[in-house]
């Protein structure tokens, strides 16, 4: 079986950030039922060293465009991370798939063998592209992604795993 960096990387992140979108969408309900300020959940965090929901879903979308960005040698729109409620949240979110699903497979194409350098200021990891891809980028991408769903199943929002899983077709 052979599987592309494109079939590991934007079906992939498309398919998590369409989990955040639902999750978000129960989240709403959730607020509404318990008749709470939805920017309450915005703002819940696990910690107070850890970023707030927001912040989680801000870094699952950079996560995903950045990464789609490096494996095609393309252009990721900037977001100025600013939304403070759901709705800005669920935009960002489908800004983030529209993005992600303008990316053919053809501009990933060789992104296995690309030379990528994360840069973080003083250090700059270097990675082959499908190593970058999967001990990088993907891991970093549900990091963010499970704190999200951790932070709205701690904030009491009936959530369980299957839809952390979300859809899935075979």
């Amino acid at each position: 079986m052979t599987l592309s960096v494109y079939q590991a990387s934007v079906p992939v992140f498309i398919r998590g950030m369409t989990v955040l979108a639902t999750l978000l969408e129960k989240a709403a309900a959730h607020a509404q039922a318990a008749g709470i300020d939805p920017v309450e959940l915005v703002n819940a965090r696990l910690a107070p060293d850890m970023y707030p929901l927001s912040g989680q879903i801000q870094r699952a979308s950079d996560a995903a465009k950045f990464a789609v960005q490096r494996l095609s040698q393309g252009q990721a729109p900037k977001f100025a991370d600013e939304e403070k409620t759901l709705e800005e949240l669920q935009q960002r979110i489908a800004n983030t798939i529209a993005y992600l699903q303008s990316v053919t497979a053809e501009q990933v194409e060789g992104a296995e063998d690309r030379q990528i350098v994360v840069n973080f200021g003083d250090f700059k990891p270097e990675f082959r592209g499908d190593t970058y891809l999967l001990t990088f980028a993907l891991p970093n991408f549900y990091f963010h992604v499970t704190t999200a769903y951790d932070i709205l199943r701690h904030a009491g929002v009936k959530i369980g795993k299957l839809d952390f899983l979300g859809p899935y077709s075979q």
